[in-house]
């Protein structure tokens, strides 16, 4: 005689084998949508990849020929006029603003726009304000150009040391020689200031009559 208990398992397991299988007719397309749409998806990514890959080179390229024109004037214009958007228009405009005895007005226009433009890196925007501030020079008001550099000297900002030394600039500037050697001498001992910057700091104490040590 045959095991009931034999044949009931072989019952048990023929009907989850043909509910299984059920399941997979009625909801098998999701999982094969889903299979599609992972793939579909790091198709795209990868052709993205590709897109900004090409199109980098292709700026990196435009840039290399404007800079080939004959004078600083046609250089300009070349960079000017390359289309670009972005990083790379922030890029482009920096470098327009790279030789300012050509167009003092033009690099102070591109320095503004890239310095308002919020959707831009904090780094392309604290550099447009820095050198903004330095191009301008008296032109600007020592409060305006004070207040600018206040906003990238804070902690963590990019160019902070920078904005620092060009605030302690700020302060000679306005007959503050006791302030302006304090940020100085701060500099001197900044350990994210370059040593160019350490040597300036020194050197500018030194000529304001003051002791590159605090005492």
């Amino acid at each position: 005689m045959s095991n009931p208990e034999s044949f009931i398992d072989e019952v048990t397991e023929e009907v989850r084998r043909e509910r299984l299988f059920g399941y997979f007719r009625r909801y098998g397309w999701i999982a094969l949508v889903a299979v599609i749409a992972l793939v579909g998806g790091a198709a795209y990514i990868e052709w993205q990849k590709s897109q900004d890959a090409a199109e980098s080179q292709a700026f990196g390229d435009a840039i290399l020929t404007a800079l080939e024109a004959p004078d600083a004037a046609a250089r300009r214009a070349a960079v000017a006029a390359i289309p670009a958007e972005g990083a790379r228009a922030a890029l482009r405009d920096l470098m327009v603003a790279s030789d300012p005895a050509a167009d003092r007005a033009a690099s102070l226009r591109a320095l503004e726009g890239v310095a308002a433009n919020a959707t831009l890196d904090p780094a392309f925007r604290d550099l447009a304000v820095l050198r903004r501030v330095i191009l301008a020079g008296a032109e600007m008001p020592v409060a305006d150009r004070r207040a600018a550099l206040d906003g990238i000297a804070a902690p963590g900002r990019p160019y902070r040391t920078l904005a620092l030394e060009q605030m302690a600039y700020l302060d000679v500037e306005a007959g503050k020689t006791a302030e302006a050697i304090a940020t100085l001498r701060s500099l001197v001992q900044d350990q994210e200031a370059t040593q160019g910057l350490r040597r300036r700091a020194e050197q500018m104490i030194t000529a304001l009559g003051g002791d590159t040590q605090a005492g």
